[in-house]
This record gives structure tokens, sequence and C-alpha cells, in this order.
């Protein structure tokens, strides 16, 4: 188990690039399979998940070059599905949530999957029923091992459908996405995911010969076709990542300029930040974060505590949840933090108290933070990072606190942060791996 050892209370200078998106990188790999001819991916980022997932195809018979240091080129020609029946590939499906989504792929061009229950953040209950009933009703049909804990399923002649989805799932959308566009006839998705990741996947499905329309809203029109062809598709940034850094230099008195945002993709982000009294400059697509010594919370028109809430997109993303907690232990006034979708994601607070942050812990879904100015600064501590979203959140807290933290289990924070103790030296922050 690595760690990071941070000695916090030193002020961040320069630019930083964020780096590809992960969430849409899982996606947009996976749909490299509804093809036999070469995709090429770029700004795909280096990252544990990521990383295991092209081992993954790789694994299936999928030719993978990398072409760069961030682009890569896919060709499914010659997938070998025995693999989905032996034990390597339960071993390494069952670490790689972000592996649900060869399903749709592999049951529209294969007609069959497997896939054993997903691994992934230990953040609460993450079911998979949107996937299921969504490729259920465009005629899939599911076996479930309960003593191996293994999804079976077979699709031949998989036929488009009208869709209400029971929530709007980024991944279960992306599966379904995937599955319709070869499948017979015309699928029509409402409530649909519409996060930037989602347009980005039927972007790229479009340009490979797929018939989608709808994309950026909550109903997709899918028209199925025989067949798709191979692209070349671009990643976003990360918006996590960028979100994670505004926290970052606020909390540090930093200023630093992140650059290449694509600032119309950010939604809300930029917003929720500012009403938490940051300040943003927009420089082209660049953000420039100028050093604060203080940054006071909003209130509501009549005076009452603000709240920040997760919400589909548009709305705040959850992922920049633990973020924005920890960025209001150090701000002037108080709010309220109502993390809506996973029950166990906000536990990572216990930290925060004890580095002594005033956090009072509501519920599993709500913490009140009461912020100081930085009267009381955190102190450092020696601790364990959760998930992905708290390690970073609670890195932030170490780079803040003065003196020497420790954070353990930081192969979670790889999961999903490309060389972060790298380029946060190059900063000037004062962190390295044990």
């Amino acid at each position: 188990m690595g760690s990071f050892e941070i000695h916090g209370g030193k002020q961040l200078k320069g630019e930083i690039i964020p780096q590809g998106a992960k969430n849409e990188a899982l996606q947009i790999i996976c749909a490299t399979l509804l093809t036999s001819e070469e995709v090429i991916i770029e700004n795909i980022p280096r990252i544990r998940d990521v990383l295991k997932l092209i081992d993954l195809l790789s694994d299936f018979g999928v030719r993978v070059k990398q072409l760069s240091d961030h682009n890569y080129s896919f060709c499914a020609r010659d997938v070998d599905m025995n693999f989905i029946d032996s034990e390597e590939f339960r071993n390494k499906v069952s670490q790689l949530r972000g592996s649900v989504m060869i399903v749709g792929p592999m049951l529209a061009r294969f007609k069959r999957a497997a896939i054993p229950k997903p691994g992934g953040d230990k953040i609460g209950r993450r079911r998979l029923d949107t996937h299921f009933l969504g490729l259920q009703k465009l005629g899939a049909e599911f076996s479930y091992d309960h003593q191996n804990q293994f999804y079976r399923i077979h699709g031949e002649g998989l036929k488009g459908c009208h869709l209400l989805l029971d929530e709007a799932s980024v991944t279960g959308t992306a599966n379904i996405v995937m599955a319709a566009s070869l499948a017979k006839g015309t699928t029509v998705v409402y409530n649909a995911a519409c996060e930037p990741y989602l347009q980005q996947l039927c972007k790229m499905l479009n340009c490979m010969g797929a018939k989608i329309s709808g994309v950026g809203s909550n109903l997709l029109t899918i028209e199925g076709v025989e067949s798709l062809r191979g692209c070349t598709h671009r990643m976003l940034p990360d918006m996590i990542e960028i979100g994670s850094f505004i926290a970052m230099a606020a909390m540090t008195r930093s200023e630093f300029t992140i650059k290449g945002v694509q600032y119309e993709q950010l939604g809300m982000i930029p917003e929720v930040f500012r009403k938490l009294g940051v300040q943003l400059e927009r420089h082209g697509d660049d953000l420039f974060i100028p050093s604060m010594d203080s940054y006071e919370v909003d209130t509501y028109i009549d005076g009452s505590i603000l709240t920040i809430s997760d919400a589909p997109w548009p709305g705040f993303s959850p992922d920049l949840i633990s973020a924005v907690l920890v960025l209001a232990t150090q701000a002037r006034g108080s709010v309220l933090v109502h993390q809506k979708m996973f029950e166990s994601r906000l536990f990572f607070v216990d930290k925060l108290i004890d580095m002594g942050a005033q956090i009072i812990l509501c519920d599993p879904h709500r913490a009140t933070v009461i912020g100081l100015d930085r009267k009381y600064p955190l102190k450092p501590l020696e601790m364990t990072s959760p998930d992905i979203r708290a390690g970073v959140a609670l890195l932030i807290a170490a780079l803040s606190a003065e003196g020497k933290s420790i954070i353990h289990n930081i192969e979670q924070i790889d999961r999903g942060y490309q060389f972060l103790d790298t380029r946060l030296k190059q900063l000037g922050a004062d962190i390295r791996r044990l």
C-alpha cells in the first residue's frame, strides 16, 4: 500500500494542464469494441482504472498501440469471446467498475456478454438495474449465478424500443446507447443522461456511422445501423480534476492557472465555487485562480444558509462534493453539503474533524460545515484514503495544513488522477510518494 507524505502550508504557483476525462475514457474505450476497424483516441489519461481497462481489452485480443503519451489506437478485429469464460477475466473485471460498459458493445456485436459483480469505490450501493433493464427491453436475456456473483447475457437480434430509464444513469445510458446503435429499428430513450461525457460518446458513435439524435438532451433517438466504422476521437479535459484544482488553489492561498478547461463544458462547476467565495477569472479557455487570504460563502436572498447538493447534469457533479466540503472548512460562513446519490461518500469527514474542521454529520447524506475564516487552521494528520474523490479531498486538506501529513492507500487516488504528486511538485508542493 503506497502513501503520500505531504508537508503542507505552502502556497502553490504556476500552470497546470488537466488530464483527459476519466469517466469519458471508460465509455469511449469500451465503444471501440463496436467496430472491426481502427479507432484512435486522443488525450487518454494514464491512470490506474483506464490502464486496467486497456489491459482487459488487450486480453480479449484487441490490438492496442500506444501512439504517444496519451494517444492510443484500438482495433477489435479479432476478438476472442471465449476469454469471458476464464478465471482471469472474472478476477480482472471484478476490480474495475467501469468494465460494466463492455456489456453493451459485446451484446450488440457478438450477441453475448458476461460480467461479474464489478468493483470500484466503496461509497455506497451502485446498482446495475438501469443497465440490465434497458438491455432486456432491447431483447437481451440475463442469468445470474448467485454463488459466483456472475451475470451472463445473451442477445440474438436486439430490437429497438421505447425506454423510460428509472434513473438518469450515465453509465447505464452509455451501455444502452452502444447496444442500440447496432440493434434493428429505432430506440427512443427517455430520461437519458446528458453529461458531456455521454455527449462525447454519442458524437464519437455518430462519427463511426451511428444515427443518434437529441445529443445533449434527456431524450435520445437511436436508429440502428448494420455496422460501424473506425474514427479518431479526442477526449475532453477532466472536469472533476479541474474542480479539485480550484478547491486546492483556494484552500492553500495559491495562485495558478488551469489550462485548456473547455469552459463551456464545465456546467455549474464555476458557479458553485463562486458561491463559496472563490474568485475565478476566465482567460480565453484557461481559468486563473488568484491568491485569496479569505473567501466568504454566499447565503440565499432571505439570509438562510447555503446548500450545495449534487444532481444529474447540468446539476453539480457528485464527484466534486468531497472537494467542496473540504474547501468550506476554511471559508467564512456556513454551508449545508447534501450528497444525494451515495450513502457512504461523506464518511471521510471524521478525518477532517480530527484535523480540526467544524463539521456536523447530520446523516449519511448531509453535513453542515461551519467555516471560521481560517481562525482554526487544519492540523496535519496521518490518514487513509477511502475512495478516489475523498482521497483527493484529504490531499487538499493536507496541503493546507502546516506540518507533515501522511495519506495511505493512495492507489485509490491513482485510480483517478495521473502523476498527481509529480504535477503538484511542479507547482511548488512539498509532496513525496512513499
